[in-house]
């Protein structure tokens, strides 16, 4: 039978370690190659074309949304499933409005992680149950409003919109992302434009109101 190739994408060395002793007990996948960041692992797509590629979202460079979003503009039947500790209802939509065809959390269990490899490698999507569950029963206590604008915005002004709220100057912000300072205070006043908020103090309380922060 053939084999399901995969490819890792974590920052951490230790994460992608741990994820690959796990694969490495189902003979019916194949970690080919590992990347550590958003721009690594789009490289590594065009030369590997893998059946799978398992990708963290929160990561130094474009970032894991962006990487998502760019593979799948190129290849339209890229199947990439989310592994993330976050697991708020904001990062799944991102995830998927990127083009992820799945989303678990790194603290799943293993044959959670096997099965959603080969539920979406059959062609299917795969959001796991656990999250599923807390999607439709959480209290969101985000104005609706927000909400939806929160659910609009692009790859890079989601990443860019937690980084700030998270306290990270624009100069951060900048070395982080690998973009410019200039480029980064014209997303931060266009975030703040859509979420109609003056200050950074308001972004933080709407990303702590929804869970995507933490106090």
């Amino acid at each position: 039978m053939k084999k399901i190739k995969v490819i890792l994408v974590d920052d951490h060395a230790v994460v992608r370690a741990g994820f690959k002793m796990l694969l490495a007990t189902y003979d019916q996948i194949e970690v080919v190659a590992e990347a550590e960041r958003g721009e690594e692992a789009m490289q590594l797509y065009k030369t590997r074309q893998p059946d799978i590629m398992v990708m963290d979202i929160s990561m130094p460079g474009i970032g894991g949304l962006e990487a998502i979003r760019r593979i799948c503009a190129r290849d339209s039947d890229a199947r990439i499933l989310v592994f993330s500790v976050h697991n708020e209802q904001v990062f799944i939509n991102q995830a998927i409005k990127a083009g992820a065809k799945g989303f678990i959390s790194k603290n799943s269990a293993a044959d959670i992680l096997i099965d959603a490899i080969q539920h979406i490698f059959n062609g299917g999507t795969y959001i796991e149950e656990a999250l599923s569950q807390s999607m439709t029963e959480e209290n969101n206590t985000v104005p609706v409003d927000h909400q939806m604008i929160i659910d609009t915005l692009s790859s890079r002004e989601f990443d860019i919109f937690i980084l700030l709220a998270k306290g990270k100057t624009a100069h951060k912000i900048s070395a982080e992302l690998c973009l410019s300072y200039k480029t980064i205070a014209n997303y931060s006043t266009q975030i703040k434009k859509k979420l109609n908020v003056q200050t950074v103090a308001e972004l933080t309380h709407i990303a702590l109101l929804s869970g995507m922060v933490n106090h």
